[in-house]
């Protein structure tokens, strides 16, 4: 590890927790489909890093992160051989920033609506869109997460984007045409 991860492991390791704890279980329970198996996830790739003799510089750790947990979590997914959407509980549980209930109920529905856009998208092309707006990375770190050129990551957001703002443009009930 580097300097600063063994001056004062419990520091450096409680500061990346606080930080990346909360979109790594995100992140997880988006592969997984389970708030609980998320958090083993992420509990496992912590563990790892602390286990690992190179650790990654400042710079590139939210990257290792993401991409260990990545790893793990399609291997939780591979033995249990099943993939389930995300929870409501979980959704539900998200901290409220409401305000004026017209303008609440408004972004309520343009959200579910989002949702439901994003959810009907493939699967890879819904994890490139949640890396880079969700978690705010870089087309270049996005590929190194998830092992595909940055090139393809643009093409998949690009799609993924164009096809989420056809979808929302059109009017609720209103048949979307190809």
């Amino acid at each position: 590890m580097d300097g600063q991860a063994t001056t004062d492991g419990g520091a450096w390791l409680g500061t990346l927790m606080a930080r990346h704890e909360r979109p790594l279980v995100r992140y997880a329970a988006r592969i997984t489909g389970d708030v609980e198996r998320a958090r083993d996830v992420v509990q496992d790739t912590f563990l790892a890093l602390l286990s690992t003799e190179h650790a990654p510089r400042d710079n590139h750790v939210a990257q290792w992160l993401f991409a260990v947990c990545r790893n793990r979590a399609l291997d939780v997914i591979r033995k249990e051989k099943r993939m389930s959407n995300l929870s409501d509980a979980f959704a539900n549980a998200q901290a409220s920033r409401e305000g004026d209930p017209p303008a609440t109920a408004e972004r309520r529905e343009t959200y579910g609506r989002a949702v439901d856009a994003l959810a009907d998208l493939p699967d890879v092309q819904q994890e490139v869109v949640r890396l880079k707006f969700q978690n705010g990375f870089t087309y270049r770190q996005i590929a190194e997460i998830t092992g595909r050129s940055a090139s393809n990551v643009g093409f998949l957001l690009h799609t993924a984007l164009t096809t989420l703002r056809r979808r929302l443009e059109a009017r609720p009930g209103q048949a979307e045409t190809a």
